[in-house]
């Protein structure tokens, strides 16, 4: 699947409608960001599964300070609409692969039981 663009306008449209979501704040200024955009991209082309967002950290700067994002690249993945990471910084090609693999195995009951003690 193709990379998608998430906005303020359709972000809860996006995280609460789809099984996974990975997504992607970034910005053009970026290198770290520049050097990520390839694998973030093969990655969701071998996992048409699973939605992949970009997010222009520059445009988007409600979104962008409603995560507290400081540093980009970072990375958040989501499943049933429920946050489950956020990381700064580029990963590489093996870990989010790996990343995508383990959240595929969640069990997602337990983690709803988890977030509700908390």
């Amino acid at each position: 699947m193709k990379t998608i663009e998430v906005t303020e306008k359709n972000f809860n449209d996006v995280v609460e409608k789809n099984a996974i979501v990975i997504l992607d704040f970034w910005a053009d200024w970026c290198g770290p960001c520049k050097m990520f955009a390839p694998v973030f991209e093969e990655v969701a082309k071998e996992n048409p599964d699973v939605v992949f967002g970009k997010i222009n950290s520059e445009t988007e700067e409600d979104l962008s300070a409603a995560f507290n994002i400081r540093s980009i690249p970072t990375l958040m993945a989501f499943r049933d609409g429920i946050l489950l990471m956020n990381q700064s910084g580029a990963v590489s090609k093996q870990a989010l692969v790996g990343l995508i693999e383990q959240i595929k195995k969640l069990d997602m009951d337990k983690v709803r039981a988890e977030k509700k003690d908390e």
